[in-house]
């Protein structure tokens, strides 16, 4: 059983900047078929922005996703972690803070990311959550 984020984060981080819009923020998670991007202002990580964030923080208030920034939206100053940080302390922030993703960082800059689904496939591998986050995305099961 892994004992550190660094063994179970997803080390590739997509970041966007703090200006740039919805759609640019959209477009980037659909190329990369991801759920979230972290924002990012001179190489530091200032908020997370997760496609949850776009759809009840902006478009459910007709705001226009081409003209809004990432910044306006995000959820500022996110809970992070360090790649040496141990599993079991990320757990313990997932529950107090009540997030499912968590930015790993170090020396202030982000280099990976950690989510609900990477612990629950370390921690209990047959669990319905880690089968889920096992699938290929869009994969669609047969009743």
């Amino acid at each position: 059983m892994a004992e550190y984020v660094r063994e179970v984060m997803t080390p590739a981080v997509v970041v966007v900047r703090p200006d740039a819009s919805l759609v640019e923020a959209a477009q980037l998670m659909r190329a990369q078929d991801i759920g979230d991007v972290i924002v990012t202002g001179g190489g530091q990580v200032i908020g997370v922005l997760t496609d949850r964030d776009i759809t009840l923080r902006a478009v459910a208030d007709g705001a226009d996703p081409l003209t809004v920034s990432v910044h306006s939206v995000c959820t500022p100053d996110p809970v992070v972690v360090a790649p040496d940080d141990t599993v079991s302390e990320a757990v313990l922030l997932m529950r107090t803070h009540a997030v499912r993703r968590l930015p790993v960082v170090e020396d202030g800059t982000p280099v990976g990311m950690v989510s609900i689904g990477d612990l629950a496939v370390e921690q209990d591998p047959t669990s319905a959550l880690a089968e889920i986050s096992r699938a290929e995305p869009g994969h669609q099961p047969r009743p």
